[in-house]
């Protein structure tokens, strides 16, 4: 089950209190205050795991709270601290407060931390308190509170290259014969309820990220269809693919139908590279590619995944346009290099 969207209610842990204690011993009568502070609370943390492409987890548990402070105690021994919490997402995990949409930050790769709730600061003991005019205090500090929020976790899927098309334009049989991924594919609009992930692999151990996202429908960015709640996860591809059926009614219509939706959605999104990739070449027999107008586009290709046709030219064209934007994106890098 794919759930890229929860509620988590986390609360980090209260600090210890300070304690009130005097040194009693034989040979030491003017002993004095020694009570130790409280440990501090533990915090709440979330933690890219790789491991992971879904919030399922967090529907069923969605309480957390991390561990108290202990309390101080006599001899000046300082109260253990609370273990912290830690929260484990798939990387493209965006965290925000719930109740006021404060944006608290992205987990982009395995390992990345996001401190969401700090810990109560543990509370001072009475020895904290002695002055040279008040050497026998009483006084103690109670250990803070944690913080505690709601949190809002939205999976944005992380891929090189993302599948986008109307219903039946042949998306997941095309990452089906790609990559290792086993998406439903039927002959009816809709069998493909949620993202799915390939990896495509290729020679010279290369291999690029596939996102296969339900079909676009007109309205999609309005809401209708399911294109709405998963435009979300073409965002932070690096490039599109926009599939169109070699049979379909209108091929220029149709792109342009696409090409609106997304930009309707995201105009950051608009501008990302792209290509035309016309599907289900085998019921032409023939290699045919329609001539229709897309000229910002790096590429036009006709290929079927069932039949195996067409498909090392166009993952080529797709590894050489990945390696020149990844060149590019390197480039401000190198030149630093060699400035003064």
């Amino acid at each position: 089950m794919f759930v890229d969207r929860v509620l988590v209610k986390v609360e980090a842990g209260t600090g210890g209190s300070g304690q009130t204690s005097f040194r009693r011993e034989k040979f030491a009568p003017m002993g004095g205050p020694d009570g130790g502070d409280g440990g501090r609370g533990g915090d709440v943390i979330v933690r890219g795991d790789r491991n992971l492409t879904t919030l399922l987890d967090y529907t069923y548990r969605d309480a957390w709270k991390a561990e108290r402070g202990q309390h101080g105690e006599g001899s000046n021994r300082t109260g253990r601290s609370g273990e912290d919490i830690v929260l484990p997402v798939p990387p493209g995990t965006v965290v925000r407060d719930a109740e006021t949409q404060e944006f608290l930050g992205e987990v982009m790769e395995d390992g990345h931390t996001i401190l969401v709730s700090k810990g109560g600061r543990g509370g001072k003991g009475n020895s904290f308190f002695v002055t040279p005019t008040h050497q026998s205090p009483r006084e103690w500090q109670p250990g803070e509170e944690g913080h505690a929020r709601t949190l809002e976790l939205e999976l944005k899927l992380i891929a090189d290259i993302g599948l986008v098309g109307q219903p039946n334009a042949g998306k997941s049989t095309l990452l089906s014969v790609i990559s290792a991924a086993r998406p439903k594919i039927a002959d009816y609009p809709f069998t493909t309820l949620s993202p799915n992930l390939g990896v495509v692999p290729l020679s010279d151990h290369r291999s690029f990220v596939v996102a296969d996202i339900p079909g676009i429908i007109e309205g999609a960015s309005e809401g209708k269809g399911l294109g709405l709640r998963f435009l979300r996860h073409i965002e932070r591809t690096r490039m599109l693919a926009f599939m169109i059926p070699i049979d379909a009614e209108d091929w220029q219509a149709e792109l342009d139908q696409l090409r609106h939706e997304i930009s309707s959605y995201s105009t950051a999104l608009a501008t990302k590279p792209y290509c035309v990739v016309f599907t289900k070449l085998d019921l032409l027999g023939e290699h045919y590619i329609p001539d229709i107008e897309a000229p910002d586009a790096f590429g036009k290709y006709a290929i079927s995944a069932a039949g195996r046709m067409g498909l090392d030219v166009v993952l080529d064209a797709w590894w050489r346009e990945l390696l020149a934007m990844r060149v590019e994106a390197e480039k401000p890098a190198r030149d630093a290099q060699f400035l003064p």
